[in-house]
This record gives C-alpha cells, sequence and structure tokens, in this order.
C-alpha cells in the first residue's frame, strides 16, 4: 500500500475518532463547569463546606453507574446509540442544572450529567481502539485524553468570561439570572454538536461482527484501517470474540478476588489515575489560587492558564505514545507527580490560616512558597497530561481481550469514577486539617503508582487488539 494510501486511510480514521473522542470534550467540560460556579452556588445556597463537596462531586455518582452500565448497553445497541443516549444527556443536564431551585435539584441534574460522562468515558476509548490500525493506535487513543482537557480548557476559558462580563460569576449577566446559572447551560452548544456528529460515525467493526454483520465490518475495516487482508482480520475478530458466548459482566469473572487479573489491572490504573488528586486541580483550582492571594478573576485566569498547559502537555504524550511506549511514560510520569505533590505538601505547611467574618476558615500563603506551590500544580500537571492522563485511557481502551473489552473497560471506568468521587468529596474535609496534609497524601499515592506500573503494567505498543490476551 502506497504512502498516499495511508495518509488517506489515516485522515478518515483520525477524522472519526475525533468525533468519537467529543465526548470526551463534554466530559471535561461537564467535570469542570464546577469550577467557577462552586464559590457563587455555594452562597446563594448558603451550603457549608461538606454539602458543597458533595454538590461538587454528585455527578460522579451519575458517572460510575453511566460507566458500568454503559458496556452492556455499547454490547447490545452498539457504541454510536450510547454516544446518542450520552448526548441527550449532557444537554439535558445543562439545562436543568442552569436552571435549578435548589441544591437539591442541582445535585439530581449533576447525576443525570453525570450518567453521560460515565457512559462517553466508556465508549470513546473503546470505540476508538476499534477502528484504529495498531500502527497509530496509541495516538488515537490519546485524542480521548486531549478532547478531555480541551474541554477543560473551554470550561474554565467560558467560566472566566461570563464572570467578566458580569463582574462575578455570582453576579447577574442575561435574563436576570446570574453568570454561574450561564455557565452550566451553554454546555448545551456542544451536547448538541456531539450529538450530530455521532450520526455520522460508521459503527465498531468488532460489534459487528459480534453480530453477524460481516459485510458491513468488512466495509468499515476496508475504509478506514486499511487491512490488507479483509476476510483474514474478520475471522480473527470472531476467533477472539468466540461468537457462540454473548459478552456479559460473568466474562470479566477469575479467581482473583473475583475478577480476571487483567481487569485487576484496568481498575488499579484507574484508582491510581485519581487518587494522585489531579481532579483537585481542575475541580477546586479557582478556590485554591484566591487562598494564595488572588482575586476571584486572577484565580480563573490561572485555572485558564493551567489547562492550556494540560492540553500542550497531552500533544506531547500523542506524539510520544506510539515511538517510547505506554509502561516507560507512565513510570517517568509517576517520579514527576511524586516530586510536584510532594513539593506543594512542604509549600502548604507554611500557609497562614485565616477566619472570616462568617466563622469559615481559609489558608493563605505568602511569597515565595505561594510561588513555589504555583509552579509545583503546574510541574503535577504536565506530568499528569503528558502521562497517566491520556496514557491510562489508551491502556484501557486496547489492553483487554476482544471478548471482554466493552464490559471490563466498563468496570474499570465505573471504579475511577468512585475513585474521583472519593478523591473530590474528601478534598474539602482534608484542606481542613490542612492542605500540607491533603497534597502529602496525594504524593504518597504517586510513589506507589510507580510500584504498581513497575510490577503488574504490560508493554502494548504495536499489538493488535486480537493478540490481548487476560
Amino acid at each position: 500500500m502506497g504512502e498516499t494510501t495511508y495518509r488517506r486511510l489515516n485522515a478518515r480514521v483520525t477524522g472519526i475518532a475525533i468525533a468519537a473522542a467529543l465526548g470526551g470534550f463534554l466530559f471535561g467540560f461537564d467535570t469542570a463547569v464546577i469550577n467557577g460556579a462552586v464559590d457563587a452556588l455555594a452562597g446563594d445556597f448558603a451550603l457549608d463546606g461538606a454539602l458543597t463537596g458533595f454538590a461538587v462531586s454528585s455527578a460522579l455518582l451519575g458517572c460510575a453507574v453511566g460507566a458500568w452500565f454503559a458496556g452492556a448497553m455499547a454490547n447490545r445497541w452498539g457504541r454510536v446509540p450510547v454516544m446518542l443516549v450520552a448526548a441527550g444527556l449532557f444537554l439535558v443536564s445543562s439545562i436543568g442544572s442552569g436552571f435549578a431551585f435548589g441544591v437539591i435539584d442541582l445535585i439530581v441534574w449533576r447525576v443525570v450529567g453525570g450518567l453521560g460522562v460515565g457512559a462517553a468515558s466508556v465508549i470513546a476509548p473503546a470505540y476508538i481502539a476499534e477502528v484504529s490500525p495498531a500502527r497509530i493506535r496509541g495516538r488515537l487513543g490519546s485524542l480521548q485524553q486531549l478532547a478531555i482537557v480541551t474541554g477543560i480548557f473551554v470550561a474554565l476559558l467560558s467560566n472566566a468570561l461570563l464572570a467578566g462580563i458580569s463582574g462575578g460569576a455570582a453576579e447577574v449577566l442575561w435574563f436576570g439570572l446570574p453568570a454561574w446559572r450561564w455557565m452550566f447551560m451553554i454546555e448545551a452548544i456542544p451536547a448538541i454538536v456531539y450529538g450530530v456528529m455521532s450520526l455520522r460515525l460508521p459503527e465498531s467493526p468488532r460489534y459487528l461482527v459480534l453480530r453477524g454483520r460481516y459485510d458491513k465490518a468488512s466495509q468499515v475495516l476496508l475504509d478506514f484501517t486499511g487491512s490488507q487482508d479483509v476476510n483474514l482480520k474478520i475471522q480473527q475478530i470472531r476467533d477472539s470474540l468466540e461468537t457462540e458466548r454473548r459478552q456479559s459482566l460473568r466474562d470479566i469473572l477469575g479467581p482473583a478476588l473475583g475478577l480476571k487479573p487483567i481487569v485487576w489491572v484496568g481498575i488499579l490504573l484507574s484508582v491510581f489515575q485519581q487518587f494522585v488528586g489531579i481532579n483537585v486541580i481542575f475541580y477546586y483550582s479557582t478556590t485554591l489560587w484566591r487562598s494564595v492571594g488572588f482575586d476571584e478573576s486572577s484565580a480563573l485566569l490561572t485555572s485558564v492558564i493551567t489547562s492550556v498547559t494540560n492540553i500542550l502537555v497531552t500533544i506531547v504524550a500523542i506524539v510520544l505514545v506510539d515511538r517510547v511506549g505506554r509502561r516507560l511514560m507512565l513510570l517517568v510520569g509517576s517520579v514527576i507527580m511524586t516530586v510536584a505533590l510532594g513539593t506543594m505538601a512542604v509549600a502548604f505547611s507554611f500557609a497562614e490560616l485565616v477566619t472570616a467574618e462568617d466563622g469559615s476558615t481559609t489558608a493563605n500563603l505568602e511569597a515565595p512558597w505561594s510561588v513555589i506551590a504555583l509552579v509545583a500544580a503546574n510541574l503535577f500537571v504536565v506530568g499528569f497530561g503528558a502521562t497517566w492522563g491520556p496514557i491510562v485511557w489508551v491502556l484501557l481502551g486496547e489492553m483487554f481481550p476482544n471478548r471482554i473489552r466493552a464490559s471490563a473497560l466498563a468496570v474499570a471506568a465505573a471504579a475511577q469514577w468512585v475513585a474521583n468521587f472519593v478523591i473530590s468529596t474528601t478534598f474539602p474535609v482534608l484542606s481542613e486539617i490542612g492542605l500540607s496534609f491533603a497534597y502529602g497524601i496525594y504524593a504518597v499515592c504517586a510513589a506507589a503508582s510507580f510500584v504498581f506500573v513497575l510490577w503488574k503494567v504490560r508493554e502494548t505498543k504495536g499489538m493488535e487488539l486480537e493478540d490481548m490476551r487476560s
């Protein structure tokens, strides 16, 4: 096959991978939009620290449920229909959150959006892995994380713009509604775009083979992967799927505490990705930087700069992943994150506690430790964004055998959202004990992630999906 043909095929499969990764964009947008709104809605609804933490992280409960059921739905209905369901959930959540009457229905609408996020977090990496040629699968799989961090950036940028126009997140913007409500409602635009683009995507060839639609699967393989022998590829997929058995969650069961060892590896990769505390940066960064002396406008801008840094280093990961490999990048990332988080823990040990008139306590950090904390936080984002952020999604999309991929990925993604919920909910409480204590815990988890990868994670660079074993 000529170089021109390869470029044409790569362009086609990249296009559909980008469209599928729009679910990741909404995933990032939906989880970060709360960042600029959290202080304002907490004031409007008179929330204490614990209830604020739950309101922020409540969407993650929906994420866990959505991820858990997405695998079974994808196996029954197909990958594309689940994307459409996710788009609908995003749309409903954005409107409902924007018009929430109180904290209870806000939490309900956030959970609805979480169902969409959870479904998208399973479907996008599985779909991208299943339509991508092995030679560029790592790069295309990394598009999921690039879309996530881009969604985070757009959410933070739109938050900053809306707050800037209105004079603050709690101030009235348009039609008598405060800016924080518009922060939620603007998500309706990308939700509609995602739904429209999903309608134009071809179904996964692995799913088509699973359902006995061999002619359609052959056409997709021919159009998007450049397979030299489509019939041989179809047979390989059929063999790996063991079509006489139906996919279900029972297929992931094994002797190791009830699950196959490879499923446990996926679960622990997901848990470590969250236990290093990355989403504390994205959910609470505006509040965090206000504690080091920034006003609301500067804190929002700093959060935007942090998200831009995340986008740039994710592009670096896309360039390197199919050259360097998955395992080495994870190990390097663990070292960088451990150093950065340890530095933040030390920096915040010098913070001064200040009690406001309402009785709330905040930590103020003076120079030079405020600068050191800012640099360390961005170093942490660099370490995570170039390695654990994209690489875990690449591995989850490709490391499982064909027959259990959707189900195993669903369990691993559900575990990720539960871990995310634990970290996000406990951070306000841990920060009251001390930010140094909180970041110290995350640093220990980062160090433990190095040991885990060294011990249990194998390299998958260049392997065909049909060669993955449990």
